[in-house]
């Protein structure tokens, strides 16, 4: 039978199998979605943020939810949540399809720009993947300290990742724990999707690093979606890979990926997860997700893209797990350490700028595919001609 331990005054539920007491695991849910920008889609409504946080109150209190946090980055609402419920479960992903919708409604109300615009779907069906809202989820048994982040990005693609991770678990330039500590040792396992194809593969770091590299350096169509303990098989980062324009088949709007790291312990510490991003390095995104622009680490009330919609900016909540409730959040790049990193974007962005409509600012033919380019191609239809001889 199912038991109830007291531990500093919460709860912790623990079941019992073949004998043995074990702890529930706690499943860790983002869930994001553009849903109305203010102004244009630059920054967000507080009432969008008000109507998520009643829907989710609702189901904290009738225990759908252990706990939830409600927040943005730019133009993007997202959704933290912790449950019992396990990946992909119906039932949250109902929860978070309801809470986008009437965020929706209350964004139309106001008509603000691009209303409901990552909500590809009249109708729920089952879970979100496929209908438009990003999803990061992880299940895993708490430690006795489960330090977790939560990355959040806008004006950019699922690719974003990419560098970030493989810096945070396969370099030992920025993660010295590879190095000097024997649980991380045994490297990491990581979940590579071809997003062209809809296929994955699995590498093993350090032994196929280089192979790996072939692959997740072309960011557009190979995306990080996990990384695992290669000696215990415990999940310690999981990211966003969908892009809506795949999904639609035109552009919508770019993905605006969320990712959540583990830290400390068999798991780099939290100054390298963070190291990272102290390099402001090149994303595709930006104005009309069609150009290549600096990834700017910032603090949550500055992830307000407004010049030339960019650039493209991240934010990092930090949180404490406590039997799945969520002790901060902690506004991770609120630190005068990161002021170079955006210095550095800014000089960045200021050069890519200046080559306007040329590339390397504006993306490669192949990624302009769903953007105007189909339509501007149609129209001057046989007007090409064969060179002559």
């Amino acid at each position: 039978m199912p038991s109830l331990l007291l531990v500093a005054g919460t709860f912790t539920r623990t079941v019992e199998w073949k004998g043995a007491t074990m702890a529930e695991k706690v499943t860790f849910s983002v869930i994001k979605a553009d849903v109305g920008g203010f102004v244009g889609h630059s920054g967000m409504h507080p009432a969008l943020i008000e109507e998520a946080q009643e829907r989710l109150e609702t189901a904290k209190r009738d225990g759908t939810l252990i706990d939830f946090r409600v927040s943005r980055v730019g133009d993007d609402l997202e959704l933290i949540m912790t449950h019992r419920e396990g990946v992909d479960n119906t039932h949250i992903h109902q929860l978070a399809w309801n809470t986008l919708e009437a965020a929706t409604n209350v964004a139309k109300g106001l008509k603000l720009y691009g209303a409901g615009q990552d909500l590809l779907s009249d109708a729920f069906s089952g879970n979100v993947k496929g209908m438009g809202p990003g999803v990061a989820e992880m299940e895993f048994e708490e430690r006795e300290s489960e330090p977790i982040l939560v990355f959040m990005a806008d004006k950019t693609s699922a690719g974003a990742w990419n560098m970030p991770l493989v810096k945070m678990f396969a370099d030992p330039f920025t993660t010295i724990g590879l190095v000097i500590s024997p649980l991380m040792h045994d490297g990491y396992r990581f979940e590579v999707h071809d997003v062209m194809e809809s296929k994955r593969i699995y590498f093993d770091s350090p032994d196929e690093l280089y192979d790996m590299l072939v692959f997740v350096g072309a960011p557009a169509r190979y995306m990080i979606k996990g990384v695992y303990h290669r000696g215990t098989g415990d999940v310690g980062a999981v990211s966003s890979t969908q892009r809506l324009s795949l999904m639609a088949g035109r552009y919508v709007g770019k993905d605006d990926p969320v990712l959540v790291v583990r830290s400390q312990g068999a798991f780099p510490a939290i100054g390298e997860i963070l190291e990272p991003f102290a390099f402001p390095h090149l994303v595709e995104g930006w104005m009309r997700g069609s150009h290549h622009g600096p990834l700017m680490p910032v603090p949550e009330p500055q992830s307000n893209p407004s010049r030339f919609d960019g650039p493209p900016r991240v934010v990092c909540l930090g949180f404490q797990l406590c039997n799945g409730s969520l002790v901060g959040p902690r506004d991770m790049f609120d630190d005068p350490s990161f002021d170079e990193a955006r210095r550095q974007a800014n000089v960045a962005g200021e050069y890519l700028r200046r080559h306007g409509p040329f590339e390397p600012h504006r993306l490669p033919l192949d990624e302009m595919e769903y953007t105007t380019m189909p339509q501007v191609v149609k129209k001057l239809e046989g007007r090409f001609e064969d060179l002559p001889e």
